[in-house]
């Protein structure tokens, strides 16, 4: 796989990753999420994602939905705490058709008024389906104690009350401030000849201007508190969130915290977490743990429901566990086991041609690099039992947990 990177003149950077998926995933990814948000702007970078989609200087909604749709192809897009997504999978035949429309939805976009009343009613019908899923919105409600008072905590869809507020004003002077070549990134992966990456980027998106506006800077990750809550959520069983701050994107201890995560809770069915409360002792069906990573922060946790009468039994299992890691680490044998599973999952995702796209587009974004598997693979394997320990012993330190309780 050959990379290729370049920018346009007016400030849009393409990265292009050659490889032998007959399906081109290309798409442009946005640096904009809920943390560029001011307080009166919360959901309004989700909410421009939905709209994105209903009219541009050229097309109408259903012009959008139907483009691609009639040669079989798939347009999508999402938002995150810090950049909102765009992509396409289509044909190789059909590339061209897609970076056009790209180009047309994120920078061309009107955002109708009569387009917007609809469209709220759908993010509110989103908001409420959410709330009704504690396994899902405790983790937000988890990150909201561990950035309280930030950007990061807000929730990505924001509140039905404030959505009612935005019109097509809103939504302009956000895009003019965040939808703008410079603060973009065209991503291309496929089967695909470089010369018509080149031709494609220059005739459908070199176009557009870039307003180079002061775009403020996204607040800091503020100073973490742990914290342990218990919220009254009237559920038939209790959904129990521990963890901490992680670390962020390219930090030196990101894959040494993913290899812990692993063997702690990962997917793996011989996770430890999984072993000792579910296949021992019975008490959970989901138990699980994750790692998250901003640019500059990141998140640990572990996620488990249960029977409300056994949720201090639950936590208790789950601490010592982390325990474990902080006290013993992993011997030489199962640091051998734990790095040949990672690798493993590692290369299997590699696989999966839409996340390898999706995170190609997302590395060129906020770091300017891309992380191969054969360079991902070399640096696990020089992770040292010390280096782990000390990782361990850093973000499962029992001083630095944050605990939220759903009962």
């Amino acid at each position: 796989m050959s990379l290729c990177t370049f920018t346009l003149d007016n400030g849009l950077r393409v990265v292009f990753l050659q490889s032998y998926a007959h399906v081109i995933y290309s798409g442009i990814i946005v640096n904009v999420g809920t943390r560029n948000e001011l307080p009166e702007q919360n959901g309004m970078a989700h909410f421009m994602e939905h709209m994105s989609f209903k009219g541009t200087g050229k097309r109408s909604a259903w012009n959008i939905l139907n483009r691609m749709e009639v040669v079989g192809g798939d347009l999508n897009a999402f938002t995150t705490k810090e950049d909102t997504v765009y992509y396409c999978a289509s044909l190789e035949r059909d590339f061209e058709r897609a970076a056009e429309l790209l180009g047309d939805i994120v920078f061309n976009s009107t955002y109708p008024q009569s387009e917007i009343d609809k469209e709220v009613g759908v993010i509110v019908d989103e908001i409420r389906s959410y709330q009704d899923s504690p396994s899902e919105l405790i983790f937000d409600d988890f990150e909201a104690l561990l950035f309280k008072g930030t950007p990061l905590a807000g929730q990505i869809l924001g509140t039905e009350e404030r959505l009612l507020t935005y019109g097509t004003g809103q939504a302009r002077a956000f895009a003019d401030t965040f939808y703008n070549p410079s603060n973009a990134v065209f991503f291309v992966y496929g089967d695909i000849e470089r010369k018509r990456v080149e031709s494609a980027a220059a005739k459908y998106l070199s176009h557009y201007a870039d307003l180079v506006l002061q775009r403020p800077e996204p607040a800091g990750p503020g100073v973490y508190v742990p914290q342990n809550v218990r919220l009254n959520k009237d559920t038939h069983q209790a959904h129990v969130m521990i963890g901490a701050r992680g670390v962020g994107g390219r930090h030196e201890s990101r894959l040494g915290l993913y290899l812990l995560n692993n063997v702690l809770g990962g997917p793996g069915m011989n996770s430890r977490l999984n072993l000792s409360m579910r296949e021992r002792a019975g008490l959970v069906y989901n138990v699980e743990s994750n790692v998250s990573s901003y640019s500059d922060t990141g998140v640990f946790c572990i996620y488990f429901g249960c029977d409300i009468k056994d949720t201090d039994r639950c936590h208790r299992m789950a601490v010592k566990e982390l325990d474990r890691l902080c006290q013993d680490g992993l011997s030489d044998a199962q640091l051998r086991a734990a790095k040949k599973q990672l690798i493993g999952q590692l290369g299997v995702s590699s696989d999966g041609f839409e996340n390898v796209a999706l995170g190609l587009g997302k590395s060129w974004l906020h770091y300017g690099d891309y992380q191969t598997f054969s360079t991902l693979t070399e640096q696990i394997n020089e992770l040292s039992r010390e280096q782990l320990l000390d990782i361990a012993q850093s973000i499962f330190n029992p001083d630095k947990l944050t605990t939220l309780i759903y009962n």
